[in-house]
């Protein structure tokens, strides 16, 4: 759950934790149930407050297992609460409200209830107050950001707190599925979104000490160079990048010789590592040593190839 809040998918999430897709989207979206061929029932999806992780403070699964196997063998609440290192009252209370008629103290199910039963359901300040929101979607159809319009909320209403909103804030009510601010803006009506990035949805974060490379082996950054970017007394050192067509159905590589301005252009049929490390070494190979003494590209996933281009080369790759 927390994985599908940064932005991945059902798949991907499924894969980071190690489930398979059909768990996945079981959690996410819920499945039916069948017996002899016939729908019998329907296993609702996660909710993210329920599987949420809580306070010590509270009652935890295991100790709520604990308890339904205690409380099984017929031990007395006193000497369950001295088990799990919890007050009487807690344990009583817990057995009394929790409790099925019929079915007894299920724990797994009692667990979801109770954190569910926590959760804090409220109305954004978005929702609640019209003026606000009027506002808000006035200065997103006008390409403000979400930073401008918190700082112009604070200065317009300076002693009116009902006002202000953070940028955070603003993002969630643009994202929220359904959301009548997710409208195109007169001034860009090509995209879905009022952001000036176009996107219509959050895109996945991860901390960095978390993040994965993209590629297997490390790749030489261009702040690594041996000259600084001014330094363009040397030929043979070459920069590239790529400029992609309509709804990236098509790629064309270009190469730019730092010294005298040279340009190269790669025909690119496809975009993909073999596809550019052919183009490159079609390109650059038939030039002396000389003239080919390293590259800057960017890290696109073209670029997977990286180690196999320095060695048909000959010259170190530097990544920005």
């Amino acid at each position: 759950m927390e994985l599908r809040e940064r932005g991945l998918s059902i798949d991907a999430a499924a894969r980071e934790v190690g489930v398979s897709r059909t768990a996945g989207r079981n959690w996410a979206n819920g499945y039916k149930t069948y017996r002899s061929g016939q729908v019998v029932g329907f296993v609702p999806a996660l909710d993210r407050l329920e599987v949420r992780e809580i306070s010590v403070r509270f009652l935890s699964q295991d100790e709520r297992i604990e308890i339904a196997d205690l409380h099984r063998t017929g031990m007395g609440v006193r000497e369950i609460a001295r088990r799990v290192r919890r007050a009487p009252s807690t344990v009583s209370r817990e057995l009394r409200r929790n409790a099925t008629p019929g079915k007894g103290y299920r724990p797994f199910e009692v667990h979801r209830r109770a954190t569910a039963r926590r959760a804090r359901h409220h109305r954004r300040r978005v929702d609640t107050n019209l003026k606000l929101r009027q506002m808000i979607s006035e200065l997103l159809s006008q390409r403000w950001s979400p930073q401008q319009i918190s700082r112009h909320l604070r200065k317009r209403f300076v002693d009116d707190p009902a006002m202000w909103l953070c940028p955070e804030s603003i993002y969630q009510a643009v994202y929220e599925p359904g959301s009548t601010l997710m409208r195109p803006s007169p001034l860009a009506p090509q995209h879905r979104s009022p952001l000036r990035t176009g996107r219509d949805h959050r895109r996945a974060q991860q901390r960095t000490d978390r993040r994965r490379p993209r590629f297997e082996q490390p790749m030489l950054s261009i702040h690594q160079r041996p000259f600084p970017p001014e330094d363009r007394s040397e030929a043979g050192h070459w920069e590239g990048d790529l400029i992609i067509g309509k709804d990236q159905q098509s790629a064309i590589g270009t190469l730019v010789e730092r010294q005298t301005r040279l340009v190269r252009l790669l025909h690119l049929p496809q975009r993909d590592a073999d596809t550019l490390h052919d183009a490159l070494r079609a390109r650059l190979g038939e030039l002396p040593a000389g003239l080919r003494r390293s590259n800057t590209l960017d890290q696109g996933t073209e670029m997977a190839r990286h180690i196999t281009i320095t060695n048909t080369l000959g010259a170190p790759d530097y990544y920005f």
